[in-house]
């Protein structure tokens, strides 16, 4: 029977070799001076190892004690090899399928979908927000009262918004969790209704009665004059306000009278076709005559590389005197109400806005989709605008 000094003053030979300690354990001595404690037992007929320990950090008789629960387990009808494996895994399991783990697949399996500038952001939020919470939590664990306690936390602190905002996407990753074998179901729909409805609240916008008044302190406008051509730009192309900001004069064809929006500058990752009208045309004219030479079609004033900022057409607004009564995003309101009412197709109107299309692929090779009578809507509304009576 092996002894606690034998094991201590076991020296490495050529090859490996054994010094056994009773009932299947043994000490397995290599050349480069390893000694590793085995279990050696059949089950199902079939001869099989386990490891018990490394030598001296398992004292002999520690080893023994490992070897006689191991043989236990083989007395219940357990095999503690295939124990361990299942263990191994589940271990391997739960690393890899935790909240964050599986949220950071989901996100790079959708990223393309999205901006650079809105990824980022995304991700930062969950950063911030989610991972410290849920991250090291099994996605296929997660309790709809965990997610709950989580939500609520949000929730007072006055962001009821931002609450909503997470548990949509907290439900796209767990969907995803679903289809890929990681989880069982989507919990966060066990939460429909548990949170404060959010006061839903549109853009500010103006009618058309407030439309004259627009139109006049635009042509009064005092500020940079390319600030007051974009406002004018928006007005007539009812684009949205990045995609005016980000305008790039390679985009604007003034033989055909289109500006052409790739795709990675939309928000539903779609090309779009603006027509420009004969007004708009004379408006890109005039810029090109100041900002021709630069690569935007509004660029920022003190760093020409960059197009301008996000509050200058919001702020010059608030100087007009529109501040809570209309934003620039607003006159996306304003021209889909008019142009619904003069009996335009909506969903000619809905497809030059750039709203989503429920059909993706359909969508993605229809960005020409209603051109002619868009077109037509296009200089309408350039014409209707030119027509309202200038007043204070």
């Amino acid at each position: 029977m092996l002894k606690d000094i034998e094991a201590k003053n076991a020296k490495p030979k050529d090859k490996v070799y054994r010094k056994f300690a009773g009932l299947g354990l043994y000490l397995e001595i290599t050349p480069a001076g390893g000694k590793y404690w085995r279990l050696k037992y059949r089950f199902g007929g079939i001869e099989k190892r386990i490891a018990i320990g490394v030598y001296p950090e398992i004292s002999l008789k520690r080893a023994r004690e490992l070897a006689e629960d191991a043989r236990q387990k083989l007395r219940n009808g357990i095999d503690p090899s295939a124990e361990r494996k299942a263990l191994r895994l589940q271990l391997i399991l739960n690393t890899e399928n935790t909240f964050k783990a599986v949220t950071l697949e989901w996100f790079e399996k959708r990223k393309h979908l999205w901006t650079e500038k809105y990824a980022k952001k995304l991700l930062r939020k969950f950063e911030l927000s989610v991972f410290p919470s849920l991250g090291n939590s099994a996605v296929n664990k997660i309790t709809p009262m965990e997610l709950l306690s989580f939500l609520r936390t949000i929730e007072t602190k006055g962001t009821l918004d931002k609450a909503h905002r997470i548990h949509q996407t907290i439900g796209q990753i767990l969907r995803y969790a679903v289809a890929t074998g990681k989880a069982e179901r989507d919990i966060s729909s066990d939460l429909r209704g548990a949170l404060a409805p959010v006061k839903k609240q549109g853009h500010a916008h103006l009618s058309a009665d407030e439309l004259p008044e627009l139109l006049e302190k635009l042509e009064n406008y005092e500020g940079d004059i390319q600030t007051r051509i974009g406002l004018k730009l928006l007005l007539l192309t009812f684009v949205r306000t990045i995609e005016l900001r980000g305008a790039k004069w390679k985009e604007i064809n003034f033989d055909k009278a289109e500006w052409r929006i790739p795709a990675e500058r939309m928000k539903m990752r779609e090309i779009h076709i603006v027509p420009l009208s004969k007004q708009v045309l004379q408006l890109f004219e005039e810029l090109r005559m100041i900002t021709g030479n630069y690569e935007y079609v509004l660029p920022h004033r003190t760093n020409p590389q960059k197009f301008i900022s996000e509050n200058t057409l919001l702020y010059a607004l608030y100087r007009m005197g529109y501040h809570s009564r209309t934003t620039a995003h607003g006159f996306r309101h304003t021209a889909s109400t008019i142009l619904n009412e003069q009996g335009f197709t909506s969903d000619a109107i809905e497809r030059q806005l750039a709203h989503g299309q429920r059909n993706k692929v359909r969508a993605s090779y229809n960005f020409a989709q209603y051109l002619p009578e868009r077109r037509e809507i296009m200089q309408w509304w350039a014409d209707y605008i030119d027509s309202l009576p200038k007043q204070v």
